[in-house]
């Protein structure tokens, strides 16, 4: 397997409107109506390239044993009240698995870029990536494309909901972080020392932001962005604070990390030889999490990110 290597757009235009995906077509993605809130910590992801994977290869209405059969996962959630109920984004669209992660169907947004998955409020749920900033307002049934002001393109690499006030961070390919402060209208630059090279940016409970960034590691900021501080040496692909300890971080890249004191420090708790990237914490079973493995494998703890078995 190998990381596919991604670069600023040359002129990219911004996504126009497109059709409301109608979830008559495809299964519904329900268990996201209820409670999402708990989910608004958001995970940015890389891609993975399957060598023997193929999007076209997975039926929208077959199950699939294992992880789902295409180019790329680069996105995680867990459904609120439902701890092995997971959405999976790709570059072809959401999956969905209602038994942990044993099987999967895909659902919606067939054909576009779900590189992150991030919970906005109780039944609002965002998807941003490669041309795609959508937003769902019914718990990620039905899709709307939108078209924000001030931001120079859409290749959004890192995408991340403040859990306190839903103000909006976008990381952009090549750029820098912008903020939305009005339900993604319209967005402003905050800072280019971080975010053009960031997979992995997520939000506190606890109003840190936190940004992995490929060239530099990880950034934090406790002071909304003005500021930054790196706290781990390490490429990142994916990052998730847990939602009832918000101190407690799991980290992906070269395997699987995790913080206890709000990324200060950090240890190794999985080495996976061809790294990790999706990773997501259960909101109703917070000693529940999971992590998608470049090496094919979904990883979960039960213990709080202590121990990973795949």
């Amino acid at each position: 397997m190998a990381t596919r290597t991604k670069q600023r757009p040359k002129k990219r235009p911004v996504q126009h409107a497109q059709r409301r995906v109608d979830a008559t077509h495809r299964p519904g993605w329900r268990p996201w109506a209820a409670g999402a809130a708990a989910l608004a910590v958001a995970i940015a992801i890389a891609a993975v390239v399957l060598a023997s994977g193929s999007s076209g290869d997975v039926a929208a209405n077959t199950a699939a044993a294992g992880l789902p059969d295409t180019p790329d996962y680069h996105s995680l959630l867990v459904a609120a009240g439902q701890p092995e109920s997971l959405a999976l984004g790709t570059h072809d669209g959401i999956y969905e698995s209602k038994d942990g992660g044993r099987s999967w169907r895909q659902t919606v947004l067939g054909g576009q870029d779900a590189m992150n998955l991030a919970a906005g409020g109780r039944r609002t749920v965002w998807t941003a990536g490669h041309d795609v900033l959508a937003r769902s307002e019914d718990g990620g049934l039905t899709w709307q494309n939108v078209q924000p002001d001030g931001l120079p393109h859409l290749d959004v690499h890192g995408f991340a909901v403040d859990p306190r006030d839903r103000t909006l961070w976008a990381a952009l390919a090549g750029d820098g972080l912008y903020r939305s402060r009005d339900g993604g209208e319209s967005f402003e630059l905050v800072t280019r020392e971080v975010g053009a090279g960031v997979m992995a940016l997520a939000v506190t409970e606890d109003g840190l932001i936190l940004a992995g960034d490929m060239q530099q590691g990880l950034m934090v900021s406790s002071d909304d962005g003005r500021t930054w501080r790196r706290t781990l040496k390490a490429g990142l692909m994916g990052i998730a604070a847990n939602p009832n300890d918000p101190k407690r971080i799991v980290a992906t890249g070269p395997g699987i990390l995790l913080s206890t004191d709000g990324g200060r420090t950090w240890r190794t708790v999985k080495a996976i030889q061809q790294g990790a990237g999706p990773v997501a914490w259960a909101p109703s079973s917070p000693e529940v999490g999971y992590v998608v493995g470049f090496d094919g494998k979904l990883y979960k703890t039960s213990d709080g990110g202590r121990q990973w078995k795949g």
